[in-house]
């Protein structure tokens, strides 16, 4: 292994304060009304426009929605979020091996971009990627093949670790080696019903998984 694609919401981060506000904040301005935050945590990690298309139901425009969603994720929204205890650690180390890194997000590149900085993890990674505001891209598989071709990585050689079944996914339809996580929101069922090799329970589990295999010495 020589290259290692991350998540970001759920893997790097935990972005459930921000993302949760930021949708009640569109479905109330759309329909006066808005499910508790702690209802909406499936709506971590699939592109939203789907997620605003089930919560309105016919009931209102998701599209609108999702403007909405971005006006106020856009000014505080996606700051309302922070890095999993041990995740900068974990980095360092596999940084520090030699490892090629890489944010591989649904989520609009334009934010991705800003939050790992914001965040003070863009110093680990070679490249950030993420999806476009018009849906292009946000489905992972799509968003893998993509990052695989720009990169130039080589798909036997990479893996990608992510907390739900679209990365697991996303993964394995490329020829990546797939990790779950389990401190994100995806369940165990969940990550290993969608093909994760292996699941970790803490980001202090990711390193040594790469232990056994030091990354090739072309991998930078």
């Amino acid at each position: 292994m020589d290259t290692i694609c991350f998540d970001l919401d759920g893997t790097l981060t935990d972005p459930a304060p921000g993302i949760t506000a930021c949708i009640r904040h569109a479905l109330t301005e759309l329909t006066g009304d808005a499910p508790p935050a702690e209802d909406l945590l499936w709506c971590i990690g699939p592109p939203l426009l789907g997620s605003f298309e089930t919560l309105l139901a016919g009931k209102g425009d998701a599209a609108r929605a999702l403007v909405l969603y971005r006006e106020r994720f856009g000014d505080v929204g996606m700051f309302e979020n922070r890095v999993y205890d041990g995740m900068p650690e974990t980095l360092s180390a596999l940084s520090a091996a030699g490892y090629r890194m890489v944010v591989a997000s649904s989520k609009p590149a334009v934010y991705v971009r800003q939050i790992v900085g914001h965040f003070g993890l863009a110093d680990y990674f070679d490249a950030v990627h993420g999806s476009e505001l018009d849906g292009t891209r946000a489905d992972k598989s799509d968003l893998l093949s993509w990052v695989i071709a720009e990169e130039g990585i080589a798909a036997e050689r990479a893996t990608m670790i992510g907390d739900r079944h679209y990365d697991i996914r996303g993964a394995r339809n490329n020829g990546l080696r797939a990790v779950g996580v389990l401190y994100g929101y995806g369940s165990e069922a969940e990550l290993t019903e969608a093909g994760a090799h292996t699941v970790c329970r803490s980001p202090d589990e990711l390193a040594p998984l790469f232990e056994a295999s030091p990354p090739m010495t072309d991998a930078r």
